[in-house]
């Protein structure tokens, strides 16, 4: 008989947890809309970890010189933003870099080298109001939502991160600190579920 008891005791234990469960899981979405939150702030923690890095913000300076190597220096030689974002007439960055790193010399090059427009600029800037700035038609040439994932995960110089080369000194270059393949798929969640920018 106590056996009994002890056995129906349990089971309405088990099936009173279930009950509260459920009803957490499903009382005016809360449970799955903080499951939702958490979750969405992997992909753009991920992302911002990249857009932060050295790699990116030396090409989005706050001023009109570019900046340049693992400690951010203002470009050598006097190196300005020029007109369009590609330096001065005669003096161009295409002067120096071409579409590929230069071992031998240390000058790292992609396709398109360019400054980031200045309306663009991320130094200084916290990982919130970069990417504020980063959606806002009205900062960032127009560009749909859609047009900046296609720039962030397809663009060769923002690629070029993950294949820096090495400096004049022959030391490779330091990689941005996510895996390429982890910080695309990052950039496409994150855009795809409504680019909700978090509080900082």
């Amino acid at each position: 008989m106590k056996k009994k008891a002890i056995k129906y005791f349990l089971i309405a234990t088990l099936l009173t947890s279930s009950v509260l469960v459920f009803a957490n899981l499903t009382e005016s979405g809360t449970q799955e809309n903080t499951t939702e939150y958490k979750v969405g702030e992997a992909p753009f923690d991920k992302m911002m970890e990249v857009l932060t890095h050295k790699r990116c913000v030396n090409c989005h300076p706050s001023g009109n010189v570019p900046r340049q190597g693992e400690d951010s220096h203002l470009h050598n030689f006097d190196v300005v933003r020029g007109e369009d974002g590609h330096g001065l007439a005669g003096y161009t960055c295409n002067t120096c870099h071409t579409d590929e790193n230069n071992d031998y010399s240390g000058v790292p090059g992609a396709p398109h080298w360019a400054l980031a427009p200045e309306i663009m600029a991320w130094e200084g800037k916290t990982r919130v109001e970069i990417a504020q700035q980063m959606m806002d038609p009205k900062r960032n040439g127009g560009r749909s939502a859609h047009d900046i994932m296609e720039h962030l995960t397809e663009h060769e110089l923002v690629l070029w991160a993950w294949e820096p080369g090495v400096d004049a000194e022959g030391n490779p270059r330091e990689k941005p600190p996510v895996p390429k393949d982890e910080y695309i798929q990052a950039v496409k969640e994150w855009i795809e579920a409504g680019a909700v920018i978090p509080e900082e």
